[in-house]
């Protein structure tokens, strides 16, 4: 193939044949030149776009083996020619068009500087009048499906689709429109289809036209493209429109295989720096490159929506940035009829997702997991203030009173956990949340999660070793959940407590644990309950380092042992920490137990001057540790949040 189309169109001191263009064959941008029959089969039934249904009507075999390649068209039949109306198919068609000239206040119509082909009035409009009737009427009258333009609107009006003035109008302005366009490319032997914009040579070009005067070329050609517009604007006079709106409009064409220049220039002035990268995306999303595009009501629904959605992107405070991640979005859905649907129905949906994927994209990828969530957004709650925690607790109880095992659990708590949260981070977004209102909804969410599974859990545990007659296990909630500061991002730092009547007490199940190793192992599940990756991601991270001896003690501790080592053993830092401490989930008397510990620990008389070298000491090692050289380090930067928590911890000392 590229011997032959190199002999053809090489440019060699005798010049050359033809241009030659393998452009139009299935997804130009990732198959070979040759592709074999059974391929192509597959991709026009599979992810062949209604632009090419079209292209395909003049599809005719010329050289090789004609045979197979009658036969080849012979069985694209029922993809370019269906059977039934395809109204929904054809609002496609009319869209291409519109991309076209998709800003409708452009593409004026003028002599200079017009483009006869693409521009208003010009052959591509008397091409589509044709193709578009062909296509929505082709599959129930076979007469129609000819290949020359001409020739189709002859038979467009003999079967009554068109009238005789209408056949011969633009019968007459197309090959009017042909003459000018094989002047215009002898000329300099250019293949262009824009007429001069200097006078002198549009002169010359009406000369060799056969005019002679420019004026009578330029009322004549007026004429025609205005003819032309005129019967392609009754065709399509209820097509919406598809133009971003404002002055930045232009051409937005992603048909065909190649970037359209003009479509290029269109998506700068739009806002985004670098074209090339958006069309590319655009382009793959119409040859199916992701699950979400591999239908064609899916490609026809993204059509209508470009415009809008490139208007959106461009209005994100780094439009690039937010269309590579609408397009990690739109890759990450598994499907998007559905989607597109709601899009098209609710465009303030759209860009409220394009609002999300632009500041917060990690709350994008939890809507590529679950598109559907876009369903409540439109539900009369989801703006509504979060509720307080015993109503969160109360929800989770009855989702999680549908589960039928443990992985049902899991799987159910983390779908409400990552879904409220989700709720949270479009109400910041938007502005709906002050800070403190956010992160008091983000800890009653972990909170909740955490009271609910805890049950679950131990129930779950108690079926192979049963319980601990008289004992309990209690959570206590350190850091950010301790102190009630849980943003979206948070880990959680835990303890783990357990009271029993004697270390040597044994469970009364099957398989029988001591009271340590028991309390232990059940922790560990809880842990692994709350951090295990499943179909619905994870529910939260958990870190156990600010249990007593940290790393190198036990994972759950006796009340006892936790008592001891917090009036006798804890560093200052882990009384710092101990600030935070609360007890959020475990039997009542165990947790305030406790609490009573904490508060001790907190208000005992302390050396204000030992206290005071400890906790400077304190910081300066963690500023050894995670050295802080960026502005945007607030954490650990000097005069940051550290250094606040310090401050204020010291104090309560």
């Amino acid at each position: 193939t590229r011997a032959l189309v190199r002999a053809l169109s090489e440019l060699t001191a005798a010049g050359y044949v033809f241009r030659c263009d393998l452009r139009l064959r299935p997804d130009p941008g990732s198959t070979p030149p040759a592709i074999s029959v059974l391929g192509a089969e597959a991709y026009y039934e599979t992810l062949g776009q209604n632009w090419e249904r079209a292209a395909m009507i003049k599809a005719r075999p010329v050289a090789g083996d004609r045979a197979q390649g009658e036969g080849f068209l012979g069985r694209l039949t029922p993809f370019v020619w269906r059977k039934h109306l395809d109204f929904a198919a054809i609002q496609d068609i009319h869209s291409i068009k519109r991309q076209i000239n998709a800003h409708r206040g452009g593409g004026k119509i003028a002599v200079a500087g017009h483009n006869i082909k693409l521009g208003r009035g010009g052959i591509r409009e008397i091409e589509f009048f044709v193709q578009t009737q062909q296509l929505i009427w082709g599959g129930r009258l076979p007469q129609l499906r000819v290949r020359g333009t001409v020739d189709a609107l002859a038979a467009l009006r003999a079967a009554g689709k068109i009238d005789g003035a209408t056949e011969l109008e633009l019968a007459s302005a197309y090959r009017f429109l042909r003459r000018v366009e094989h002047r215009l490319q002898m000329i300099n032997d250019e293949q262009t289809h824009t007429l001069p914009a200097d006078q002198g040579a549009l002169t010359h070009l009406a000369c060799f036209l056969g005019y002679t005067d420019r004026g009578d070329f330029e009322r004549e050609l007026l004429a025609v493209l205005h003819t032309v517009e005129g019967h392609y604007a009754e065709l399509f006079e209820d097509a919406p429109g598809l133009g971003v709106h404002g002055a930045r409009g232009g051409n937005l064409v992603f048909t065909g295989s190649e970037p359209d220049p003009e479509t290029l220039r269109s998506i700068q002035r739009i806002g985004f720096a670098n074209p090339g990268v958006v069309d590319r995306a655009i382009r793959g999303w119409h040859h199916g490159r992701c699950r979400a595009m591999r239908s064609t009501r899916a490609r026809e629904l993204l059509t209508e929506l470009t415009p809008v959605l490139l208007g959106a992107l461009a209005e994100m405070p780094d439009p690039e940035a937010a269309f590579l991640a609408f397009d990690k979005f739109l890759n990450a859905l598994p499907a998007g009829v559905q989607l597109f649907s709601l899009f098209h129905a609710e465009p303030d949906l759209l860009r409220l997702v394009v609002e999300i994927l632009g500041i917060a994209p990690r709350l994008g990828e939890h809507l590529a997991r679950r598109p559907s969530l876009l369903d409540s957004v439109l539900s009369a709650d989801f703006f509504v203030a979060p509720p307080p925690l015993a109503r969160l607790e109360g929800e989770l109880a009855a989702v999680l009173a549908r589960g039928r095992c443990t992985e049902e659990y899991l799987d159910l708590s983390r779908r409400w956990a990552n879904d409220r949260k989700f709720q949270v981070g479009v109400q910041c977004v938007r502005g709906l949340l002050t800070t403190a209102e956010a992160v008091d909804a983000w800890s009653d969410i972990a909170e909740a999660a955490l009271r609910a599974l805890l049950p679950v859990i131990e129930d779950d545990f108690a079926r192979m070793h049963g319980r601990i007659a008289g004992g309990g296990l209690a959570i206590i909630a350190m850091g950010k959940l301790g102190g009630r500061e849980v943003t979206s991002g948070s880990d959680l730092d835990l303890i783990f407590v357990y009271g029993a009547p004697s270390p040597r007490e044994l469970s009364d199940g099957p398989k029988p644990l001591a009271a340590g190793q028991y309390y232990a192992r059940l922790s560990q599940r809880l842990i692994s309950a709350l951090s295990a990756p499943t179909a619905e991601g994870q529910l939260y991270t958990v870190d156990m380092r600010l249990r007593p001896s940290g790393t190198a003690g036990p994972i759950a501790v006796s009340f006892v042992s936790f008592r001891s080592y917090q009036i006798v053993q804890a560093w200052t830092w882990e009384q710092m920490a101990l600030s935070r401490a609360r007890v959020i989930a475990g039997p009542v008397a165990l947790a305030a137990a406790i609490e009573k510990v904490i508060r001790d620990v907190l208000t005992r008389e302390r050396d204000g001057d030992a206290l005071v070298c400890d906790v400077a000491e304190m910081r300066e090692k963690m500023a050894r540790e995670h050295p802080a050289a960026a502005l945007w380090e607030i954490k650990h930067r000097r005069g940051g949040l550290v250094d606040i928590e310090f401050i204020a911890q010291y104090l309560q000392l």
